[in-house]
């Protein structure tokens, strides 16, 4: 790992930042400044988590909402180790797969309350605080509601990607249900444009209804009924018993070992396997030159590999037909490494011996130090606001598999397969930081070739995350970035992959990093393909 500030091979709008006493990092400047005020309020890396994750869903509404979902893996620094917390929630008890192939779904939709499965982002809040917090969580959520009070310029990205969801849900989202999202969203019949002001009363009345009763609120009080009402009026599938009988779920965090460091990640419903699994394979070759011919062909196969695996067995835990432990064994991860040859090849589940989302990264001068993603899936998720709410519900009932032989097939009471994935990165058992790419399906793809550029190739955290990035599709098509060299897109369709430069760069996620050297100084990086920015102190 190189720490050189200078060692910066790409172009970049800023330089990696240093600090000592916090530092925030995510996909928008206020919703970063927002978690700094709250480390200089006295709080810990955990409270400015929370706090940035519920300011985001004010002044980011178009990736993540109130109604999405979360996860986070939390350092102690006091304890020495690394917790998970898995805060997605399952389908409705009403909901089942069996019932919409029976209406003549082929897939679960985008829209709709078929997509909806129960929001577990308020839980997450309340949980994180509750086992790691310092402050009251009306103090950690004061900026978030202040700016849904207020109001807020918006910030040049977001205003583009909210001018694409409301041209897309103009065509698409018809009827009554809908009409909230378009009061919420749209009040003057368009997006708001970039720096105008764009406020949500409705949506700080709920996020100050969350602080007070720690998201019991939610789950169990005032905004559960509305949420039941909402649901019912519209022959919705969630109800205040789904709601009620949620809870999160703190979990062992999954790891293997790369060149010497831990990388770390969710186990299933999340694909963070997926990255893990591309990386057991990658650990197996050497790779003396980042921007060469065979690092990105052996990078694109042995993701191909990985994903093949990943979308075949990921689901609910208990629904796994495989164990995690032997998906990563280093014996299977030879077996696929066999697989790989000099030509692009159409990746194929193995089979194992027997044995539209926002990312945040926070680290305190205790040590403490956090990585959180959140999401409505796609965009502003289902279409489906509750009424005087702000409460947009998001889809990621989308992912659930309705082939019933599938370990992901959708049933009542079960959580999906999962695209949204933290990171979090040691070496001999002490930390070095938060990482993550949002993004859906690139998350995984995001994962590896950030930690590649840093581990593999010394890049320093905005090197790693400036560095043009490739995205597998499927089968053999490739997408690159148009500041991919050139020479090297031509070399990989001479092997047979199918390649196609996009200029939507949006494909390619959106990454945040945080690296703590051993004498306790911070450095960090924030995506140049978002409005994101690394508040320091």
């Amino acid at each position: 790992m190189n720490n050189d500030p200078y060692y910066h091979p790409y172009p970049s709008r800023r330089p990696t930042v240093y600090a000592k006493n916090g530092m925030v990092a995510t996909s928008q400047p206020l919703a970063a400044q927002a978690g700094m005020e709250i480390l200089k309020k006295g709080g810990n890396a955990i409270d400015a988590a929370i706090a940035t994750a519920a300011c985001l869903t004010v002044v980011e509404p178009t990736s993540n909402g109130i109604g999405g979902d979360a996860f986070a893996l939390v350092w102690s620094e006091a304890n020495s180790r690394l917790y998970g917390l898995n805060a997605s929630g399952p389908a409705p008890k009403k909901l089942s797969g069996e019932d919409l192939l029976q209406k003549g779904y082929k897939e679960v939709p985008l829209q709709g309350w078929e997509a909806v499965t129960v929001p577990g982002a308020p839980a997450a809040w309340a949980a994180l605080s509750e086992r790691f917090g310092r402050l009251p969580l009306t103090t950690v959520l004061r900026p978030a509601i202040t700016y849904a009070e207020q109001g807020f310029p918006v910030s040049p990205v977001v205003s583009l990607a909210w001018q694409k969801a409301y041209e897309h849900y103009s065509q698409t989202l018809k009827g009554e249900q809908y009409k909230h999202w378009f009061d919420t969203f749209a009040p003057g019949g368009r997006a708001p444009l970039s720096g105008e002001i764009w406020s949500s009363p409705a949506m700080a009345n709920t996020l100050q209804e969350i602080a007070e009763s720690k998201a019991s609120s939610f789950y169990r009080g005032n905004l559960a009924e509305k949420i039941d009402s909402f649901s019912r009026q519209f022959n919705g599938y969630l109800r205040k018993e789904d709601l009620e009988q949620y809870k999160p779920e703190w979990v062992q965090p999954i790891s293997i070992n790369y060149r010497g460091y831990d990388v770390w990640e969710i186990p299933p419903n999340g694909h963070g396997l997926v990255a893990l699994l591309a990386l057991n394979i990658l650990k197996g070759f050497d790779f003396p030159a980042k921007d060469s011919l065979d690092t990105y062909h052996k990078q694109i196969e042995s993701m191909k590999l990985a994903f093949a695996d990943g979308l075949h067995y990921i689901a609910e835990p208990s629904a796994m037909r495989v164990e995690v432990k032997d998906l990563l064994s280093d014996a299977y991860a030879e077996e696929r490494r066999r697989l790989i040859i000099d030509r692009a090849l159409e990746p194929l589940p193995g089979t194992p011996p027997k044995g539209g989302t926002v990312y945040l990264a926070t680290a305190d001068s205790d040590g403490n130090m956090v990585s959180m993603i959140q999401s409505n899936y796609t965009g502003f998720g289902s279409g489906l606001v509750v009424a005087d709410t702000g409460i947009s519900l998001h889809n990621r009932g989308n992912n659930f598999s309705l082939d019933p032989a599938h370990p992901n097939f959708l049933l009542p009471g079960k959580r999906p397969y999962h695209t949204i994935i933290p990171g979090f990165l040691t070496k001999d058992n002490q930390a070095v930081g938060p990482f993550g790419v949002m993004g859906a399906f690139m998350q995984p793809q995001g994962h590896v070739q950030v930690i590649m550029n840093t581990i593999d190739f010394g890049l320093n955290p905005q090197a790693a995350l400036d560095a043009p990035r490739w995205m597998w599709v499927k089968g053999k098509n490739i997408k690159i970035e148009q500041n991919f060299p050139a020479h090297l897109a031509h070399g990989l369709a001479a092997k047979g992959h199918e390649i196609k430069v996009s200029l939507d760069t949006s494909l390619f996620g959106r990454g945040q990093i945080i690296w703590r050297s051993p004498d306790g100084v911070l450095m960090g990086g924030s995506e140049p393909r978002a409005d994101g920015t690394v508040a320091a102190w």
